[in-house]
């Protein structure tokens, strides 16, 4: 049976990593027994890559994505209405390893000898959203950063082809951006809110069996 990563390796590999980074490591989340989350400041984002990659063995990429924790200023998008609801201060909470800002980016990759994974993140500032591509670190990088720059509006730095994937050229906005509208959800009901019909020839009351489950 392989072995299994044991949280004293992954606080080694965050001492690995502040040792190499220094107070560009800011912040580092421990899951007991499951996982690691790294963050870093946003001039050593490419270089935590390139550490993690051929110091600490964390060879296998698995993505980089981007994560807006603002909560919709639309509540609930299957039940509210266009008017934004006002946000009240501290309502950002930026999950494990923590932040200071309200976009930020992360990139996942494995270790395959160590069984260990690394999840490593990032704050960007809300009047600057760039930050280094991560293709001289994992070429496979290329087309995860255009997916966040097309729907998050997040620019990397020295990406060879930042073009759209989806979305036509012309198109205005973010979708994944928690401020932008999906006016769908407003012109048609969610299908997982809508009463499930009964299928033909039953009957939509329960059985006195199913009221007694």
């Amino acid at each position: 049976m392989d072995a299994v990563a044991t949280d004293a390796e992954r606080e080694q590999i965050v001492a690995d990593l502040r040792d190499r980074l220094g107070d560009a490591l800011v912040g580092f989340h421990i899951r007991p027994g499951d996982d690691l989350w790294v963050r870093v400041t946003r001039d050593v984002w490419q270089e935590a890559g390139m550490i993690a990659r051929d110091h600490l063995g964390f060879r296998a990429f698995e993505f980089v994505s981007a994560i807006d924790w603002l909560p919709s200023p639309f509540g609930k998008g299957e039940d509210s209405s266009l008017d934004p609801i006002p946000q009240v201060a501290g309502d950002i909470v930026t999950g494990y390893a923590g932040g200071d800002t309200r976009f930020q980016v992360f990139a996942r990759a494995h270790s395959l000898s160590q069984h260990m994974g690394i999840t490593l993140k990032v704050d960007l500032p809300d009047d600057d959203l760039s930050v280094a591509t991560w293709i001289p670190v994992f070429a496979g990088a290329n087309w995860h950063e255009r997916e966040a720059r097309e729907m998050f509006g997040i620019t990397f730095v020295g990406h060879p082809h930042p073009v759209n994937i989806y979305l036509p050229g012309q198109f205005e906005g973010h979708p994944l951006r928690k401020d932008f509208p999906l006016l769908s959800r407003h012109v048609k009901p969610w299908p997982g809110i809508v009463d499930i019909e009964p299928l033909p020839g039953g009957s939509s009351e329960p059985s006195s069996e199913e009221g007694e489950a």
